[in-house]
């Protein structure tokens, strides 16, 4: 399981060396000759199962510079790099030496879920899901975000030495990488989601451990004390568009380093038979110098979604028990609970 620690510590780290989307933007073209399926309240159906895989980086690559997409030509040959580039079958692939799993052999393509092509959105792939700022990248990040996120990698970022310290995504108690969101991010494998949508709810299947989203429609937040892994989604209709609004955070379970304060934006929208337009914006004054926005598709993929049969600790923890449990026995006092 090391590319969760992996996704996790590298983002951490980029923020220490990271406007509500624009109210205003002109909807995403639809598909030709194609209507739009509405449920029995009359809005727009986005029920079914997603994916959301893609080779577009969150952020652009200093080679894209200027560029917001690609020509199909262009878009082919940068596909074909990074797919070779990152042939996890290759023993010396940099993406299987990074997770460290050449002796073990937990990895291969087939278990990879990266997809093959960069993100499509109105006919033209994408060089980044980061939309805004221009520049496709993450804003800076405030002196208090700084030194907050400088003081957890002191005191230890992802540490094992302890089990209550083990990061959630290791105990198989949330997706890494914010698959479940939000945001509803892509990451290395398992990127797909089941919608199932009624008046008063929309329901997100996760396949990454199974996590499950309810968003509930036209109501309020819950009170401020009350805090989540995902926090607390509220939605509504703008128009064809599904609008959901989630605060209320735990602070173990932020995007990117961002304080429990965080509050994300989300924009449903669908623009043909096989594709969601999803847009989320990260708003956290106490992180990040100004809000910003990623958009990328969510794409019709076959079912059904399968098991993600991760186990709490993958045997770790009982081991990691069980070695303490000893100690105590032996007398020593210089171990960890």
């Amino acid at each position: 399981m090391s590319y969760r620690f992996l996704a996790s510590a590298a983002a951490l780290a980029a923020l220490i060396a990271a406007p509500l989307p624009a109210q205003t933007a002109k909807p995403a073209a639809k598909s030709k000759n194609w209507t739009v399926p509405r449920t029995a309240d009359g809005h727009p159906d986005l029920q079914g199962i997603w994916s959301n895989a893609t080779l577009t980086p969150m952020e652009r690559p200093a080679q894209f510079a200027g560029k917001k997409t690609l020509t199909d030509a262009e878009a082919t040959n940068y596909e074909q790099h990074d797919l070779k580039t990152n042939d996890i079958d290759n023993p010396e692939a940099p993406l299987l030496a990074r997770a460290g799993s050449a002796d073990t052999g937990g990895y291969n393509n087939l278990f990879i879920d990266r997809g093959s092509q960069l993100a499509r959105v109105d006919g033209l792939k994408r060089t980044s899901l980061v939309i805004d700022p221009e520049d496709g990248k993450v804003p800076p990040i405030t002196e208090a975000a700084r030194t907050r996120n400088a003081a957890l990698m002191r005191r230890g970022f992802d540490r094992y030495d302890d089990v209550k310290d083990r990061p959630l995504s290791e105990r198989c108690i949330i997706g890494f990488g914010s698959t479940s969101g939000p945001p509803m991010m892509p990451v290395l494998y398992n990127n797909t989601y089941e919608i199932v949508q009624t008046k008063d709810a929309v329901m997100i299947l996760v396949e990454m451990v199974h996590d499950v989203r309810v968003i509930r429609m036209n109501g309020t937040h819950k009170p401020a004390n009350i805090r989540e892994l995902m926090g607390d989604s509220i939605g509504h209709w703008e128009g064809d568009t599904l609008v959901v609004d989630t605060t209320n955070f735990r602070a173990d379970n932020t995007f990117r380093g961002a304080s429990e304060n965080q509050h994300i934006i989300e924009r449903f929208q669908r623009v043909g038979a096989d594709t969601i337009l999803y847009r989320a914006t990260v708003d956290d004054p106490s992180t990040y110098t100004r809000q910003w926005t990623m958009e990328f598709p969510f794409l019709s993929t076959p079912g059904p979604i399968f098991e993600y049969a991760c186990h709490e600790g993958n045997y770790a923890m009982p081991d990691i028990l069980g070695g303490a449990r000893k100690l105590e026995k032996e007398g020593r006092k210089d171990i960890t609970h």
